[in-house]
């Protein structure tokens, strides 16, 4: 849907596409070519995008891709529908605790690590801030709020082990 929604602002070839949700989007995840040109396959497939004419240049022949109607509204939807509220209660940091206590192995130590993992990381974010243009801040402060909220968490468990050690013993 960003693909399309980047279609949305104007046609656009791939690279120019990758290159922009790159910037805005990718932050530590680039999209790679591949997937840029399999979603503009399928969103043509769908009738969601329109290929142009081959264009010839520098390089290899080159098409731009435009939105279509139905397109648009898959837009304009998708944009109107609130995001499913996170994070999800089944999460890998409570799983991997429950099973450190189930298995009798040190519950405490495993969250001393994340504990150390997330304060590493919220320092990477705060650099990101310091020298980052706006989204790189607000990016790195929605980074910031969940980790502040994990380590909250952290803290409240790690006081409660011995009652959860309780509640999950066989």
């Amino acid at each position: 849907m960003t693909l399309l929604g980047l279609l949305d602002r104007e046609p656009s070839h791939g690279y120019d596409l990758k290159r922009d949700y790159d910037t805005y989007f990718g932050r530590e995840k680039s999209l790679p070519y591949g997937q840029v040109y399999a979603t503009l396959s399928r969103l043509a497939r769908d009738g969601k995008a329109i290929a142009g004419p081959a264009e010839h240049g520098e390089g290899p022949d080159r098409k731009r891709y435009a939105i279509t109607e139905a397109g648009v509204k898959d837009v304009e939807r998708w944009l109107s529908e609130p995001a499913a509220p996170e994070p999800h209660l089944q999460t890998v940091l409570f799983a991997k605790v429950v099973l450190a206590l189930m298995l009798g192995r040190p519950a405490e130590r495993y969250l001393d690590l994340q504990r150390a993992a997330h304060l590493a990381r919220m320092r990477e974010l705060t650099e990101l801030k310091q020298r980052g243009n706006l989204v790189d801040t607000l990016l790195a402060d929605h980074g910031l709020y969940h980790l502040e909220a994990d380590l909250r968490w952290i803290d409240h468990t790690a006081a409660r082990l011995d009652l959860l050690a309780q509640a999950v013993a066989r």
